[in-house]
């Protein structure tokens, strides 16, 4: 056993979440790729849900995720990840007073998104959410120094299907979106971890990138770095 897996076992991975649907996706992923740790879950959907009725992530719900941070902080967690790509700039504010590791899930997706072509196709279902991922994807393509466009759609009504129990009409709408965009771009991105399975097991005709999986395959890059 390596000094480094030695030193990683037993610590603790916090997961933040806001979908109760994604606790055991990021539990197995955390299993996939960082066997040596430990991860945990704090769900409240709540941060998510008043953040689409308002239309905008508000002060409140900064503070709010702030707590379940220091929370995870006080259960033990040696690192933290925010799956919901819409408390993004949230988590931008509080990593640098966070005493440990915390990361964005989409950190990674974006990276890849920038290496992948100039010419970036973002899918959103929510309008919350395509904002902070299209200025994330600006500010790695800037720290790349590359110039890229980028052409943000936000598929209507999807999310609320998706809410409503109607999941074959939500994959169906991501579908065509994503058949259309496809056209116009060299990678796609979806800006949400619950619209990957829309095309989960199907072709495309170019790189289409979701967060769950190139997120905690960043956060394992980046812990081993430290």
């Amino acid at each position: 056993m390596s000094d480094q897996t030695t030193s990683a076992s037993g610590r603790k991975l916090a997961f933040i979440h806001t979908v109760s649907g994604l606790v055991s996706e990021f539990e197995g992923l955390a299993k996939e790729h960082l066997p040596d740790w430990k991860p945990f879950a704090i769900l409240d959907e709540s941060l998510l849900r008043n953040t689409i009725e308002r239309g905008s992530l508000s002060d409140l719900t900064k503070r709010r995720l702030a707590a379940y941070v220091w929370s995870a902080v006080d259960a033990g967690a040696d690192a933290i990840v925010v799956t919901c790509s819409t408390l993004g700039p949230a988590v931008d504010a509080i990593a640098p007073l966070c005493p440990v590791p915390l990361f964005r899930i989409d950190e990674g997706m974006a990276k890849a998104a920038v290496e992948h072509g100039n010419r970036i196709g973002v899918l959103a279902t929510l309008s919350t959410t395509l904002v902070p991922t299209v200025d994330l994807l600006k500010r790695k393509a800037y720290d790349a120094g590359k110039d890229v466009a980028i052409d943000d759609v936000l598929v209507e009504g999807a999310f609320q299907r998706l809410a409503g129990g109607d999941v074959e009409a939500h994959d169906a709408q991501i579908r065509l979106a994503l058949e259309e965009l496809s056209k116009k771009v060299d990678v796609v991105i979806f800006a949400q971890a619950s619209m990957a399975r829309a095309v989960r097991g199907t072709a495309h005709s170019l790189p289409v990138l979701t967060s769950p999986v190139l997120g905690v395959e960043n956060v394992k890059r980046r812990l081993e770095q430290r």
